[in-house]
């Protein structure tokens, strides 16, 4: 019951107090409990968040007027840059893998027939998240990005390894999935989105679903051409999806367009409205009447395309209920420009094992060794990952980072 309480997966080896125990008599609950955060609803804890934990977190940062950066990694150097970036700042991340991310993290060498490739490639991510998420002693919600209907195999198999781990440690492997079936007629993508959470709801995993288009082009799904009217969504089609997924279960998001574009492109190419999302707001809290929520932002908003994006229409979106921006561009840009500056200081070192403006017979080793350029890279995305927290006024959110432990209980099933 304590443990329920809490929200807490025991490890393997945990022993149950005695019936009649106090919480305070519970050595280990109690230890647990001491790795909350000053700032953050007492389920938050270090380490990969699910469930009721990620739903209070979620709420938090709307309830606050910050949205949390939701990082695209293909690397375990990447995640650690994340991870980094987020200590750093006091605050949570979102630490999400595309499909053909998680094919890159799994090996490009591995045949990918039937996503076999992409599914073990994030499920290999997501253990390495949460075997080092607790050691930097943030909040991490581990999500995948952009799923369209070609890939639904891709989540299927990421939802199967959910359900085994949920099975065996009492919650999912993953945060959340991204379900993005804007290609097809709204009818059938919210059908499609409903079957899907009704499935996530039952083990503690969110859906987030894509209403409208993102332009522009990412990870091999190209709108670079859709009409313009396609990049906006109407609060009547944002109701809809509100009306059809609420019964099921609370645990959504939705990715209304209103202008995004993935990538960066010239000023004045991309017009952003946020006031569609608070059109939205409006109109739903309208609808629903007495059961409108207080603050009247009924539906919880993720903002696709952040990359490039004005700092004006970034912080206006998270004020009408967005609470998770998606970076992918900028930080691929950042993670590339910290070896290039490497390589530019250091390229007289960098033309041969022996040999450089020291001496004929000096060794290069300590220039060439690939930790010492994948350390410029991630100092690098680290810097432009701050500007995104400080852009989207995530910041001290966790009120002093909770302290991580390798061997602390959120670990316990690992196979470590």
């Amino acid at each position: 019951e304590c443990c329920q309480r809490h929200n807490f997966v025991p490890p393997q080896r945990f022993t149950p107090p005695r019936p009649g125990r106090l919480l305070s008599d519970h050595k280990l609950c109690n230890r647990y409990l001491k790795m909350g955060y000053a700032n953050l609803p007492s389920s938050v804890h270090p380490g990969v968040v699910t469930g009721q934990a990620m739903l209070d977190l979620l709420n938090h940062a709307k309830e606050n007027g910050y949205a949390i950066p939701a990082v695209n990694c293909v690397s375990s150097s990447g995640i650690n840059a994340c991870l980094e970036a987020a200590r750093k700042n006091d605050s949570p991340v979102i630490i999400q893998l595309s499909a053909g991310g998680s094919q890159f993290y799994g090996g490009k060498s591995l045949d990918n027939k039937n996503y076999a490739a992409a599914v073990s490639g994030a499920v290999s991510a997501a253990f390495h998240v949460r075997t080092m998420a607790e050691l930097y002693g943030v909040p991490v919600i581990l999500h995948t990005d952009h799923c369209a209907k070609k890939l639904l195999p891709w989540v299927d198999g990421l939802l199967a390894a959910s359900e085994r781990y949920h099975a065996k440690h009492g919650e999912p492997l993953f945060s959340s999935h991204m379900i993005d079936l804007s290609e097809v007629p709204i009818p059938e993508n919210i059908e499609i989105c409903k079957d899907y959470l009704s499935r996530f709801s039952k083990i503690g995993m969110l859906l987030e679903m894509e209403l409208g288009i993102t332009g522009g082009e990412e990870d091999g799904v190209n709108n670079e051409d859709v009409p313009l009217e396609d990049l906006y969504s109407k609060p009547e089609e944002i109701f809809q999806v509100y009306e059809a997924l609420t019964p099921i279960s609370d645990m959504f998001t939705v990715a209304a367009a209103f202008g995004n574009v993935h990538g960066v492109y010239k000023p004045g190419n991309v017009k952003l409205e946020p006031k569609i999302l608070g059109r939205a707001q409006t109109y739903i809290s309208e609808k629903l009447g007495d059961k409108a929520p207080a603050d009247k932002k009924p539906v919880s908003f993720v903002f696709h395309g952040g990359s490039g994006s004005d700092v004006s229409d970034i912080q206006e979106a998270i004020g009408y209920g967005v609470i998770k921006m998606n970076i992918d561009t900028d930080t691929q840009w950042a993670y590339w420009d910290g070896i290039r500056n490497f390589e530019t200081k250091n390229r007289d070192y960098l033309q041969g094992q022996i040999g450089n403006p020291d001496g004929a017979d000096k060794p290069n080793k300590k220039y060439y060794d690939p930790r010492v350029c994948l350390r410029a890279a991630e100092t690098s995305t680290v810097a432009r990952l701050n500007q995104c927290f400080a852009d989207l006024k995530c910041t001290n959110i966790l009120g002093g980072a909770a302290e991580g432990s390798a061997l602390g209980p959120r670990l316990g099933g690992l196979p470590v």
